[in-house]
């Protein structure tokens, strides 16, 4: 069974030594295949850490349109006025040797700051 983004990721913060948990909610009434819906849409996990407050986005290969997604929203710029952490962690594939075939999983990861919207 595959694992989820938002599993890989929580795995990746809690061995970080954050406390953390999902907020991403499912509604399965919203159409055919239900959907997600995101902490002020941009956050699918919160955790507590060294910097305080942070708030994640996790994704996958998609990583370009989660970072536009979060740049274009109001609650970004929100978020980190009130002193939180915004973060974008993608999940690729990544070989282990060049020319090898062996992969693994890897972080693709992105902190935003107030200036990134402004």
């Amino acid at each position: 069974m595959a694992i989820s983004n938002t599993s890989r990721t929580l795995r990746y913060i809690r061995e970080q030594g954050w406390d953390a948990d999902k907020v991403e909610q499912f509604n399965y009434y919203a159409g055919k295949f239900g959907q997600r819906k995101d902490l002020f849409g941009i956050i699918d996990i919160i955790a507590l850490g060294d910097p305080g407050i942070i708030g994640i986005q996790s994704c996958g290969q998609a990583f370009s349109e989660h970072d536009r997604k979060i740049l274009e929203s109001p609650m970004s710029l929100r978020w980190l006025e009130k002193n939180g952490v915004l973060m974008l962690i993608g999940w690729r594939k990544i070989k282990l040797k060049r020319g090898g075939k062996a992969m693994r999983w890897a972080p693709r990861i992105k902190t935003y700051n107030v200036s990134d919207f402004i």
